[in-house]
């Protein structure tokens, strides 16, 4: 079976070509058939090689199918790793991305452009696929450069509109941002280590004693996370992810789950070992992570477009990733990836059941009322807003909390502001389900035809949400009775190479702490939902008696308009500078025209004496004669 395995990422693939070159004539029924089909066929080979995999003693399953690249001291294999890290993400790309195609069949049936909506949709399962797989840095790097490019394709989806297309291109090139710096610490470890095979860094990295200072390996780490910072939306390269809701709402799940923009989380925990060594880039990684989380939960805050707020929600859930891997929690920053799959999986597809139910509104003032009209969608939204918020045995709860332990032994004003991200996303996400399903509502024609969303779009929400409630008890913490089983689950592949047993984390007051945070973020939700139950009216009485914080966080700070302003504005002048100076001036003016014209000038004046009179060749030979005579004369 394992020479099969390699069908895992290259069956999506043969899916998206077929979509894309043959979909169209082939009828809506073989894109749905072969679209679901691939994806289904690689979750259960996935499914196979990941149990292959459990029963290796070291929990490490090698596929090497030759030497890809090679020359001088770099030899790159084509192989795929599949170990708990990878194993574990390959079967959140293929589950939820198998539920996420499914939802798409109803969300997008009407869609004129169904067969290279699934085209993509594919194509971006073989990238992600080859991403985590990969045993290369090279190969990863290869398939981080193609859901870039997937993003591109499916945030820009509907390129018969203005914003789509912007918002498209604003992801590829914020992401190219941070992809050199991805590509420049791939070359700095090649450097330090003369190896781009994952394993063998982590071998050679298990025997370095960690760098006192700022280093060779705090530099490489450092470009890393730069990269990171671009994917995986965080400051200051988080501007892309916002803008990305002008795709369909299933590329928002897609990008906003558990792949792409969890990128950048996998990577620092497939490289946990190096960044071990370097206390400078922990720190940074951080606090960065802190202040992202806090700083996108209070834009969340007033957003009226339902995919806005779940858009600014992922930006912070990022940050608290960010933070427990900053605060050396690999295991608790990967948990809470798995985790917010579920929940934000199911929430951007709910929202999705929602516009579909409101004839694709999106404004959250316009809503209300659905409760009744959407039981399910209602019903599993529920589930994953208590989820996200922490309530006491779901699965954000303990991924949440877990994090939040560390970052307070780490440092407690890393934990306070953590809690203060914490209560905002209670009360931003019982705003959203307050306005959305309780109250009167405020758009009577769209209410009127509002209705549940069919079969194939409610059955992965359904499925979704019990995730969202159930799999927090893979990771129940010791200070709660459990024994944190992904954390032991994940210990090989965080500690791979490693010569020297893993710190243990330091004893600290987790029950307090979780109470604390906990029933503050009960508080801020229940405050939430009983401010914006009966409608908006609270909010727009705020925003009249506090205009300027108001406008403010509406204005999400107004970092793009600075952005504009200060960077993109100066940029385009000086390319304006360049192109009327070096372009038109110099290159078409004097390279290209200047030559022409004087060919033209010089052209046109010797045929002044073309006036086919004998008698004006005549004199013209005999005053060339004379001159002549006069030269060798002289």
């Amino acid at each position: 079976m394992n020479n099969y395995y390699w069908l895992i990422p290259v069956l999506p693939l043969l899916g998206s070509a077929f979509n894309g070159l043959l979909g169209k004539r082939a009828g809506k029924g073989a894109v749905t058939f072969v679209g679901l089909g691939v994806v289904f066929a690689s979750l259960l080979l996935a499914l196979s090689a990941f149990l292959a995999m459990k029963g290796m003693p070291d929990h490490r399953l090698i596929l090497n199918y030759g030497e890809w690249m090679g020359t001088g001291s770099l030899s790159v294999p084509f192989g795929l790793a599949v170990d708990p890290l990878s194993g574990t993400m390959m079967l959140v790309i293929t589950g939820i991305g198998f539920l996420i195609h499914l939802y798409s069949v109803g969300y997008m049936h009407e869609d004129e452009g169904y067969a290279r909506f699934f085209s993509y949709l594919n194509l971006f399962v073989f990238f992600m696929l080859t991403l985590v797989l990969g045993s290369s840095l090279v190969l990863m790097f290869v398939g981080w450069e193609g859901v870039g490019l997937c993003s591109y394709l499916l945030i820009g989806y509907f390129f018969e509109t203005d914003f789509a297309p912007e918002a498209g291109l604003k992801a590829f090139l914020m992401n190219r941002v941070g992809d050199l710096g991805v590509a420049i610490g791939m070359m700095v470890l090649f450097a330090a280590f003369g190896t781009l095979t994952v394993s063998d860094i982590l071998l050679q990295a298990g025997h370095v004693a960690p760098e006192v200072g700022f280093g060779v390996l705090t530099f490489a780490t450092l470009m890393l996370f730069v990269g990171a910072t671009g994917k995986s939306a965080q400051i200051p390269l988080y501007l892309w992810l916002p803008d990305a809701m002008a795709g369909p709402t299933p590329v928002s799940a897609l990008i906003h789950a558990a792949t792409m923009v969890t990128s950048g989380i996998y990577m620092i925990c497939r490289l946990a070992p190096v960044f071990t060594l370097t206390p400078i880039t922990m720190d940074v990684v951080a606090w960065v992570g802190a202040a992202t989380a806090l700083f996108a939960a209070t834009i969340g805050l007033v957003q009226r477009d339902i995919k806005k707020v779940l858009a600014y929600s992922t930006v912070s859930q990022l940050g608290y990733m960010f933070l427990g891997l900053g605060a050396s929690g690999f295991a608790a920053g990967f948990f809470h990836v798995f985790t917010h799959a579920w929940f934000k999986a199911l929430l951007f597809l709910g929202a999705g059941s929602v516009i579909h139910a409101m004839h694709h509104e999106q404004d959250l003032f316009k809503m209300g009322g659905l409760k009744d009209k959407t039981k399910i969608t209602f019903i599993t939204m529920f589930a994953g807003t208590i989820a996200i918020m922490g309530f006491p045995g779901t699965s954000g709860f303990f991924s949440k909390d877990e994090i939040l332990y560390l970052a307070f032994l780490k440092s407690p004003a890393l934990w306070v502001i953590g809690v203060l991200g914490a209560c905002c996303t209670s009360f931003y996400m019982w705003r959203l389900m307050a306005l959305t399903f309780w109250g009167k509502p405020r758009d009577h024609h769209a209410y009127d035809h509002a209705h549940e969303s069919p079969l194939s779009m409610t059955l992965p929400l359904m499925v979704l949400a019990a995730g969202a409630l159930l799999w927090g008890f893979w990771g129940v913490p010791e200070a709660f009775g459990g024994h944190f089983a992904v954390g032991e689950w994940l210990k090989p592949a965080l500690t791979f190479g490693q010569v020297h047993g893993a710190h243990g984390h330091h004893e600290g007051p987790a029950v307090l702490l979780a109470v604390i945070s906990t029933t503050l973020g009960l508080g801020f939700g229940f405050l939430g939902w009983k401010t914006f139950k009966d409608g908006p009216a609270a909010e727009l009485a705020f925003a009249d008696k506090h205009p300027f914080v108001h406008n403010m966080l509406l204005n999400k700070y107004y970092v793009d308009e600075g952005v504009e302003l200060y960077l993109l504005r100066p940029i385009r002048w000086f390319g304006n500078l360049l192109w009327k100076l070096f372009d038109v001036i110099l290159i078409d003016g004097v390279g290209v025209n200047l030559p022409g014209a004087l060919t033209r000038v010089f052209g046109d004046f010797a045929a002044l004496f073309q006036t086919g009179r004998v008698r004006n060749y005549a004199l013209s030979m005999a005053l060339g004669a004379v001159v002549l005579l006069y030269v060798f004369l002289k």
